[in-house]
């Protein structure tokens, strides 16, 4: 997912911001450059944490508390402020989760999260990622009720009952808006290279800051 300048622009940027402070009693068992590999591996693989354990020679324990650690460091910070003129694109995906307390038995026929994801049509980066939500909510819904409302929102026409077919127009407007929701399905391609995004294990929000790593370095990556 990650290439080697990507990945020490991301090493570079988590020690910014404070990912590798001194601390007072047992340092960690890796250092930075190790640890991210080893937070990126999970993401990127989904191996267990006992396997990525024999892997990088250190305890099982120790994994879990760099992959605490550096889960909630990798986040993405949601973007406050856009040019004028901006154009966002939203649409949601699903992260098949097993049982949790945001999943929803899904048209995936699993118990899966919905997640309502915000990217910039122009960079093509991720900026907002929304909470989950569970999978069998409907995305106008979903959209609603992620915090979105009032920003200009442009969905397809949908024929009404009785109505065997749309007006030209509405039809080409429906192929135009067919041609921009590619853009982020695009993205989310490249997002579910990260394994942990096919069937995600992580307990509580961990789902969350999941798609808020995979979101990041999505970025990261897609800048070069």
């Amino acid at each position: 997912m990650l290439s080697p300048c990507s990945f020490r622009k991301l090493v570079a940027a988590l020690r910014r911001e404070g990912a590798d402070p001194v601390r007072r009693g047992r340092p960690w068992s890796l250092p930075l450059e190790d640890r991210v590999l080893l937070a990126s591996a999970y993401c990127r693989t989904h191996l267990t944490m006992r396997q990525l354990a024999r892997l990088f020679g250190i305890s099982k324990s120790a994994v879990d508390r760099i992959i605490d650690h550096l889960g909630r460091a990798f986040a993405l910070r949601p973007r406050r402020r856009f040019t004028k003129g901006a154009v966002l694109i939203v649409h949601g995906t699903l992260v098949p989760t097993g049982t949790t307390p945001f999943a929803g038995r899904s048209k995936n026929y699993r118990d899966s999260t919905n997640h309502q994801v915000a990217i910039d049509d122009d960079t093509r980066f991720v900026v907002v990622v929304g909470q989950p939500l569970a999978g069998n909510r409907n995305d106008c819904k979903a959209y609603e009720e992620s915090g979105y409302p009032g920003t200009g929102l442009v969905i397809p026409h949908h024929r009404q009952h009785g109505q065997t077919e749309l007006p030209a127009w509405k039809e080409e407007h429906n192929k135009s808006h067919r041609q921009v929701r590619a853009h982020v399905e695009r993205v989310f391609a490249r997002m579910k290279t990260g394994k942990i995004l096919r069937d995600c294990r992580l307990k509580g929000d961990g789902v969350h800051h999941a798609m808020l790593g995979i979101a990041q370095m999505h970025s990261i990556a897609f800048a070069g």
